[in-house]
């Protein structure tokens, strides 16, 4: 199963005050792909995530669903399509596990929230999927940064949307929990076919575990497409400012980048 919806930036500026930081980008989203952004810091990946998810207003443009802006659909209604995990989530204060992962189900419920075998059985796989069902009892704040990175992402799984969008999902995490996320999503894409858009600072991991990369520079799509098209060294230059030589992963067959400092060039 594919996801059928389709998410588009058409023509969007991107703002905060006076400063501009996308103008007149467009974007279309393969739906049932893993889309990863990359770019320097500052680029606007961010920014862009938080269009898609409807948190910043385009100045000029539109970020559409299925064709129609996002801004005219019902919050509830779009909370059941698009699933956010933001890059500094905050909790509130004594939340335990269990009831923040139950929050990803509020958009299915009714109106006294009532909670059927669903609601509890979506719970109960999203913790047992991330590996955080031993914590379900336990305040999220007496938790590690990597658990509670492990159990956001559980919230977001239990909301069970089409289009999952992810800013910088293995922020906090050692790399053994860095890979056991990205194969989770890669799952959740094989398995459901769920559209994953994630912001990754990790050229490595988003060339083995993307569909398609987007590379940003100063707020603009300098290139799309797979990561073998879109990962050689003239466009690193150009993104990154890094001279670096680009060979195979002997392992996913992925573009592998090796980037070349002042101290370690033969």
């Amino acid at each position: 199963m594919t996801s059928k919806h389709h998410l588009e930036a058409a023509g969007i500026s991107l703002s905060y005050g006076s400063n501009t930081v996308v103008e007149h980008l467009d974007l279309g989203i393969e739906p049932g792909r893993i889309t990863s952004i990359v770019g320097a810091n500052g680029c606007g990946k961010s920014t862009l995530l938080k269009a898609f998810a409807r948190l910043l207003t385009p100045r000029e443009g539109s970020v559409l669903l299925d064709g129609k802006a996002l801004q005219q659909r019902p919050s509830r209604v779009l909370a059941r399509v698009l699933g956010l995990l933001p890059q500094s989530p905050i909790a509130p204060e004594g939340i335990t596990v269990a009831d923040l992962v139950g929050r990803g189900r509020h958009p299915h419920q009714g109106a006294f929230n009532r909670w059927s075998a669903q609601d509890y059985q979506a719970v109960a796989n999203a913790l047992e999927t991330t590996g955080t069902a031993g914590l379900a009892d336990r305040s999220v704040d007496e938790l590690s940064g990597g658990q509670r990175q492990r159990v956001w992402i559980a919230m977001a799984l239990a909301q069970e949307t089409d289009i999952l969008l992810l800013d910088e999902p293995t922020t906090y995490l050692d790399l053994t929990h860095q890979i056991e996320v990205l194969d989770l999503l890669t799952d959740l894409n094989r398995t459901q076919g769920t559209t994953i858009v994630m912001v990754l600072h990790d050229l490595a991991l988003a060339a083995r575990y993307s569909d398609v990369l987007v590379a940003l520079k100063n707020g603009d799509v300098l290139a799309t497409g797979t990561p073998r098209e879109v990962l050689t060294p003239e466009l690193i230059r150009e993104v990154f400012a890094l001279d670096c030589e680009v060979m195979e992963d002997p392992i996913s067959g992925a573009p592998l980048i090796l980037p070349k400092g002042k101290h370690h060039v033969r």
